[in-house]
């Protein structure tokens, strides 16, 4: 999420008990920012690759999938949707407002709030089927589908990253508060306190997710606090 990762903390010890220290990492972002390549980082691009494509060799099991929520068993019926996979789809049947709004406010796609519209209205069929039918689209759903089927249907209609404004506002603020929170971070001398404050920190950052319809709203009135969010 943005910058929060990098702003969350200072240095940790190895397995070696030796410190490290993030002075190295904010001399990497120095050199990063003025290799006029930062943009990409910031913005949150995704960078793609031709190479082929392998199991995380740190994974015990090669084929562990990344939705270990049980949405449903094998003795469910296969065409009829489970009480979990539709608490999910209404999940995301909620948040189809917000963002449909941020679609609407994207200025680089003409008749924006047309196509946010019909955004709607099909990611809101999309849903629909699959309570009814959850084979239907790729089904059945868990979190990663809901989420795909959902950027399907933005990108068919023009809307390339309609987080675009806030990430680069959001990442702003972040730039500005590197400095105090790293310094904060090196000024704990107790290493389980300085742990406790990166963890909040990293927890704090990932709390920011503008895919929730809670905290679209409170961010939409009153904005987020990093540092309120790690208390």
């Amino acid at each position: 999420k943005n910058m929060w990762a990098l702003t969350s903390g200072s240095d940790f010890s190895d397995t070696h008990g030796e410190r490290f220290s993030f002075s190295i990492l904010r001399e990497l972002l120095s050199l990063t920012l003025s290799s006029g390549v930062h943009s990409r980082i910031l913005e949150g691009e995704r960078m793609e690759s031709s190479s082929e494509l392998v199991p995380f060799p740190l994974l015990i099991e090669s084929n562990y999938r990344a939705c270990t929520i049980p949405y449903r068993f094998p003795s469910d019926n296969p065409k009829k949707a489970t009480p979990t996979e539709i608490a999910w789809i209404e999940l995301f049947a909620n948040s189809i407002s917000s963002f449909k709004k941020r679609a609407e406010e994207d200025e680089t796609v003409p008749d924006a709030k047309v196509r946010a519209e019909k955004f709607a209205q099909r990611y809101g069929e999309i849903l629909e089927d699959m309570k009814k039918d959850p084979e239907s689209h790729g089904g059945p759903p868990d979190c990663i589908l809901l989420c795909r089927l959902r950027e399907q249907v933005l990108r068919e209609l023009g809307f390339r990253d309609i987080f675009k404004k806030v990430k680069d506002e959001e990442n702003a603020k972040a730039i500005s508060l590197f400095g105090s929170v790293v310094s904060l971070n090196d000024a704990i001398e107790d290493p389980v306190k300085r742990v406790e404050n990166l963890v909040r920190g990293i927890l704090a950052g990932n709390i920011f997710d503008l895919g929730s319809a809670q905290l679209a709203e409170v961010f939409s009135k009153d904005g987020m606090s990093f540092l309120a969010s790690c208390q």
